[in-house]
């Protein structure tokens, strides 16, 4: 590995055999954990939709969450390099996922909503600008195909 190399690393295991495995479409839950050492088991399955469980969470979720996530943790980083002192962060994030006529899908967009508070009134629209910034370095946002928008707020504590 070279200093400029992140490896990650975890399990996934199907928990959904009801004892005849994928003998049928809808024989089968659609129900899995997803192990990290250290952490607690997420519980995953499929969206509702897809006869998956609506109390555990979806891949499509997920990937949302990594987007929103990655990006507020960007933002925070390029804040405290241009000095702007954040004191609260709320993102109401959607993605918008078409499916396609053989069965396939792919989301199409994806928005975050990052409603953020600043300290100093001076730097509301510093902040603003920020998120295009926060966009270029993180990590999961660079690695996908399709866009992720942003609206962003910005009030003063």
């Amino acid at each position: 590995m070279t200093l400029g190399e992140h490896r990650y690393a975890l399990t996934v295991e199907w928990t959904g055999n009801l004892g005849g495995g994928t003998s049928s479409y809808r024989g089968f839950s659609r129900d899995h954990d997803i192990l990290i050492p250290g952490l607690p088991v997420l519980k995953g399955s499929a969206d509702p939709t897809f006869h998956g469980d609506r109390e555990r969470y979806n891949p499509e979720q997920l990937l949302l969450a990594a987007l929103a996530q990655c990006h507020m943790l960007s933002f925070l980083h390029v804040a405290v390099k241009h000095g702007v002192v954040v004191t609260d962060y709320r993102d109401e994030a959607t993605g918008l996922l078409k499916l396609n006529r053989d069965g396939s899908g792919q989301f199409e967009r994806v928005t975050l909503r990052p409603r953020v508070t600043v300290a100093d009134e001076q730097h509301v629209a510093l902040a603003a600008q920020l998120h295009h910034e926060a966009n270029q370095v993180c990590f999961i946002a660079r690695s996908v195909n399709f866009p992720v928008e942003h609206v962003p707020v910005t009030v003063v504590a």
